[in-house]
């Protein structure tokens, strides 16, 4: 059964995050009589380290400036929230943890007023010691993302401790989604203070599992299971610029002009998962935001 014909019994959580209220949803359809789909979020993300192989439409978007005035030109985008990524690598990797503490610090508070998602670098072996430090060593109340099977244990405790959001990841399955979400509650977190990050992925390479599984946690929630009524977060960008139509220039003419292209793989990627009910979308480039706000309006 399609989301949007089924039986809204109760809504999805709200956890409210500064002056956003995140979820809250009593319909995925835009179109509903009898149920309200909530403002969609967009977050833009800014990466920490700009990398050797990143997508030379991205490149040009922050070349030549650094960490900081990359979030300075982030905060005159349309987002709603800045997500920053800090791609790190294992070596050396605690005099590198406390070089982003020692940042965070320095944060500039008097001029950032955006609500932060703070990332990892998808990796266990970092992110178990990585996210613990971004969640005691944040500017300010933040999202810290993510949190999966492998790690849980420790980024929950230190999550719930000083009082964030936690971002929890399962491999595109309701049941490891669910199995997560009770995992990190006996770790200390509030219900009210999770996110479900399904996992996706990008347009052309898996997208309508992604969707699929938005579909189905929502169905669960709307139909009254606690432990998946969660607002959903999709990092709809990283997976877009996977693809190689939109992270290469290097194509015949007939694929089209390469910064069009790019862009629209994004926006084709993120759009589906709106569809399906994703709350927050977060994006690589703001120009797919403003798109995306301007069919959404």
């Amino acid at each position: 059964m399609n989301v949007s014909e089924y039986k809204i019994q109760n809504p999805i959580r709200t956890v409210n995050y500064g002056n956003l209220a995140i979820g809250g949803d009593t319909s995925v359809s835009f179109m509903s009589e009898n149920g309200n789909k909530t403002k969609t979020l967009f977050a833009l993300e800014v990466l920490y380290n700009i990398e050797e192989n990143y997508p030379p439409i991205l490149k040009d978007l922050w070349s030549g400036q650094d960490f900081f005035e990359r979030l300075a030109t982030a905060q005159k985008s349309s987002a709603d929230l800045i997500s920053i990524k800090f791609n790190i690598t294992e070596d050396n990797l605690e005099n590198k943890i406390a070089e982003i503490c020692k940042t965070l610090t320095n944060f500039p508070l008097s001029t950032f007023h955006f609500p932060l998602i703070l990332r990892g670098a998808n990796n266990k072996n970092i992110d178990k010691y990585l996210l613990p430090a971004l969640a005691q060593n944040a500017p300010r109340e933040s999202i810290i993302a993510f949190a999966d099977d492998n790690t849980y244990e420790e980024i929950a405790a230190a999550t719930a401790k000083y009082n964030h959001i936690l971002v929890l990841r399962s491999p595109i399955d309701i049941n490891l989604a669910k199995e997560l979400n009770i995992l990190a509650s006996d770790k200390g977190m509030s219900l009210d203070r999770l996110l479900i990050d399904p996992d996706m992925g990008g347009l052309g390479y898996g997208l309508d599992y992604g969707f699929s599984i938005v579909e189905k946690i929502k169905e669960s929630g709307f139909a009254g299971d606690t432990m998946l009524n969660m607002p959903i977060i999709v990092f709809a960008g990283e997976e877009a610029f996977k693809a190689k139509e939109a992270k290469s220039s290097n194509f015949d003419k007939c694929w089209g002009e390469y910064s069009e292209r790019a862009l629209m793989w994004e926006i084709a990627t993120a759009a589906p998962m709106i569809s399906a009910g994703a709350n927050i979308v977060v994006l690589w480039h703001p120009k797919s935001i403003d798109t995306l706000k301007g069919v959404l309006v």
